[in-house]
């Protein structure tokens, strides 16, 4: 049987970091790391209840979760370039979204918060698969390399999220209770677990098989697809709890999301898709990133006061004034205001699935 022979190195190997390693590395692909061991440090109480501390959720809810839905506003209708190439897109989807979450809502509350719930669970899948395309563009690996590294990604996603529907109850929720559908089903819990520890196994015989070869490692691919891996298996199916769960989910998510948007809104394009020629915006000097963040913050808690003012009445420490808002609880209105105030989610979930193509 023929062996292969190490093969020197003849041309320079560089990371394919999307801005620079230490930025990448902080806030893209560290994240979840960092969620990891925050949960770690948690009360045992934290990690198998539904037990939220108000200021963790402020934190975690507001401050990441919804800020990072209107931080699309700055590669869409804040970007003259982008605003005139999906003039017709930005109108369309956002009057689709919502007569449809009207429709949804009519026929049921929970028919609109389950078709939410998996909406938000592909855009959270495909996000994980964008950076793994990103940090594998400058791989000239074969194609059933390529295909396993994206078979493998999709796995540590969809294995957690499948057992959650096969393993109830949990004590966390995507929106709502009863949003995902579940089944008690201890022996496809079993199987899920064999085909993805193999799967893990491929994966790792591949790297190796490529660091024996080549004695490159595609440091960044591999950071995401361990810190994708272990955050979502920790908060699913490791833990049981709500905090755990929220930090693992929301801050792996929010964070890189929140910096891609950032990076690639700046004055100097990152890649050679990104439209150059644009005049500098104001989020892009000086104090760029406290506007940045100031406006997405200040949104998010303009909404979620809404939220709690007029639908859930929940955290009134928190959002004070907004108790001055009616309380709505009448089917048709819940029916007209609810799939307006998750306008913003919904446009953001659409919308993510174009403005991020080659060449967008």
């Amino acid at each position: 049987m023929p062996t292969a022979t190490v093969q020197p190195a003849t041309t320079l190997f560089r990371q394919p970091w999307i801005r620079s390693a230490w930025f990448d590395g902080l806030w893209i692909l560290g994240p979840p790391f960092l969620a990891l061991l925050i949960v770690a440090a948690l009360p045992a109480t934290y990690r198998a209840s539904g037990q939220m501390p108000v200021l963790a959720w402020v934190g975690l809810v507001v401050l990441i979760d919804v800020a990072h839905v209107y931080s699309t506003l700055f590669r869409t209708y804040l970007d003259p370039v982008r605003r005139r190439r999906f003039r017709h897109l930005l109108w369309v989807v956002p009057l689709s979204c919502y007569v449809a979450g009207v429709a949804l809502h009519q026929a049921g509350s929970l028919w609109f918060w389950r078709v939410l719930a998996y909406a938000a669970v592909f855009h959270f899948i495909r996000q994980q698969y964008g950076f793994l395309r990103l940090y594998s563009r400058q791989e000239t690996a074969r194609t059933d390399h390529r295909l396993l590294d994206q078979i493998v990604i999709y796995a540590a996603t969809l294995y957690p999220l499948l057992w959650w529907h096969l393993a109830p109850p949990r004590n966390f929720n995507w929106f709502i209770d009863g949003d995902f559908v579940q089944l008690d089903w201890p022996l496809g819990r079993q199987l899920l677990l064999v085909l993805y520890v193999g799967l893990l196994g491929l994966y790792l015989l591949k790297e190796a098989r490529s660091w024996q070869v080549t004695r490159h490692l595609n440091l960044p691919r591999n950071l995401l697809v361990l810190g994708t891996a272990a955050s979502w298996y920790v908060g699913i199916v490791l833990f049981n709890g709500d905090l755990a769960f929220t930090l693992l989910n929301v801050v792996a998510h929010g964070i890189p999301y929140l910096a891609l948007i950032w990076t690639t809104s700046q004055p100097t394009p990152i890649s050679s898709s990104e439209p150059s020629g644009a005049g500098r915006r104001w989020w892009q000097g000086r104090y760029g990133v406290g506007l940045f963040l100031g406006l997405l913050f200040g949104l998010a808690y303009l909404e979620e006061g809404i939220w709690d003012g007029m639908v859930w009445r929940e955290h009134a420490p928190i959002f004070g004034w907004f108790q001055q808002l009616p309380a709505v609880t009448d089917s048709i209105w819940l029916s007209l205001l609810v799939p307006l105030l998750a306008l913003p989610q919904a446009t953001h979930y659409v919308l993510d699935g174009f403005i991020w193509r080659r060449g967008a």
